[in-house]
C-alpha cells in the first residue's frame, strides 16, 4: 500500500509539472500583454514596464516558467531581497548564501492581475460552490443512472429496455449547455411562477439587505443540466455491466435453483458489476469538477468553471494557472481513489 501510495504521489507530481509546464508555455507565449490589458488605463508607458518587470513579463519564456515552477516548488531559491508576501510563504530557510537561499515553503500561486486578490484565496472562494454542484449533480446521475441500468438490464429486448435505451442516448447526444439553456429559459423564465426557479444565481447571494444568504434551490437547474449526460452513460455502462453478470455460470445456477431475481441482485450481481460503473462514475466526477465552464456561466454561477473563463477573458495569467493547476490536481486524486475502490470492490486487484 505505502509503495503504491508513493509511486502514484510521483507519478502525479510529475503529470502535474508537465501540465504547468506545457500550459504556462502556451499561456506566455500568447501574443498578449497582460500589463497593457490590466493596466493600460491607469499606467504611463513608464509604469506599464515597471510593471512588466515586477511580474516577470519582460523576462523570456522560459525564465517566466522557471519562476513559476519555483513560486510553486515547495523547496525554491531566491534572492535575499525577497519581498514580504513570498516571505510569509517561507517555512525553513536551509541556506543562507550572500545574494541567495534556499528555502522549504508553501507553495505561491501569486496575485491575480486583475483584482490584486491572491490566487489561492479566490480559488478557495468559489471551490466549496464547485464541489457541491458537481456532488449534487452526480449523486442525482449515479441514484438515476444505476436505477435506470438496472431496470433494463432485468428487461433486456423488451419495450422498457427499448425506451430506456432511447432516452439514454438521446440525453447522451444533447450538450450540457443546450439542457442548460433549455432549463433556464423554460423552468426559470416561462414557469417561474409556478416553479420559483431562478434563470441565474450562485449558491451564495446577496439579499436586499446586503447580507450572505445560501439560496439552495439555485442549485436544482444547474445540477440537473450537468446531469444529464452522466445519467445517460451511467446508465448505458450499468445495463452492459449487468447483462454480462446474468450471463456468468453462477447466476444461472442461483437463478435454477430458484433463487428471487432482487435476492440474485442484492447478494451476487451488483457488486461484481460495479468496476466499469464506478470508473464512469468517479469519472464523469471529474469532468463535472473541471468542466462546468459553460453551466456555470449561462447560470452565472460562481464556482471554479466561471472563475476560469473569465480569467482566460481577462487574460490573467496567474489565476488561470492556478484555476488549471487545481483541476488537475483534482483530477490525480480521483484517479487515485479509484484504483482504491477498485481493490475494495473486487479483491482480485491487488495494489501492487
Amino acid at each position: 500500500m505505502v509503495r503504491f501510495l508513493l509511486e502514484r504521489g510521483f507519478s502525479g507530481l510529475l503529470s502535474l509539472l508537465l501540465i504547468v509546464v506545457l500550459v504556462s508555455g502556451i499561456i506566455f507565449l500568447s501574443p498578449v500583454d497582460p500589463a497593457t490589458l490590466s493596466f493600460g488605463q491607469q499606467l504611463t508607458e513608464e509604469g506599464l514596464e515597471a510593471k512588466r518587470e515586477e511580474l516577470y513579463l519582460n523576462k523570456s519564456i522560459s525564465s517566466q516558467i522557471f519562476l513559476y515552477l519555483n513560486d510553486l516548488s515547495p523547496v525554491s531559491v531566491y534572492p535575499n531581497d525577497l519581498d514580504q508576501e513570498r516571505k510569509d510563504h517561507i517555512v525553513i530557510n536551509l541556506f543562507q548564501g550572500e545574494t541567495r537561499s534556499l528555502f522549504i515553503k508553501k507553495p505561491y500561486l501569486r496575485r491575480s492581475f486583475q483584482t490584486g486578490d491572491t490566487v489561492i484565496g479566490m480559488i478557495q472562494s468559489v471551490l466549496p460552490n464547485t464541489l457541491i454542484l458537481a456532488s449534487c449533480s452526480i449523486i442525482l446521475a449515479s441514484i438515476l443512472g444505476i436505477l435506470f441500468g438496472l431496470i433494463a438490464g432485468l428487461n433486456k429486448d423488451q419495450k422498457i429496455d427499448d425506451l430506456i435505451i432511447a432516452f439514454s442516448t438521446l440525453g447522451y447526444s444533447v450538450p450540457s449547455y443546450v439542457s442548460a439553456i433549455l432549463l433556464s429559459i423554460v423552468f426559470g423564465f416561462y414557469l417561474k411562477e409556478y416553479t420559483h426557479l431562478n434563470m441565474q444565481g450562485s449558491l451564495i447571494t446577496l439579499n436586499d439587505l446586503g447580507d450572505e444568504v445560501t439560496m439552495w434551490r439555485n442549485l436544482i437547474l444547474p445540477s440537473i443540466a450537468l446531469g444529464v449526460r452522466p445519467v445517460a452513460v451511467i446508465t448505458q455502462i450499468t445495463r452492459a455491466s449487468m447483462i454480462d453478470v446474468m450471463e456468468q455460470p453462477y447466476i444461472l445456477t442461483a437463478r435454477v435453483k430458484g433463487i428471487g431475481i432482487w435476492e440474485i441482485v442484492r447478494k451476487h450481481i451488483f457488486r461484481n458489476m460495479m468496476n466499469p460503473v464506478v470508473t464512469t462514475i468517479s469519472g464523469w466526477f471529474a469532468a463535472l469538477l473541471a468542466g462546468a465552464f459553460f453551466v456555470e456561466s449561462i447560470f452565472n454561477y460562481n464556482g471554479m468553471g466561471l472563475l476560469t473563463v473569465n480569467a482566460l477573458i481577462n487574460y490573467d495569467i496567474p489565476l488561470l494557472l492556478g484555476c488549471i493547476l487545481f483541476i488537475a490536481l483534482i483530477f490525480i486524486i480521483l484517479n487515485l481513489v479509484i484504483d482504491l475502490i477498485y481493490a475494495w470492490l473486487d479483491p482480485k486487484i491487488s495494489l501492487s
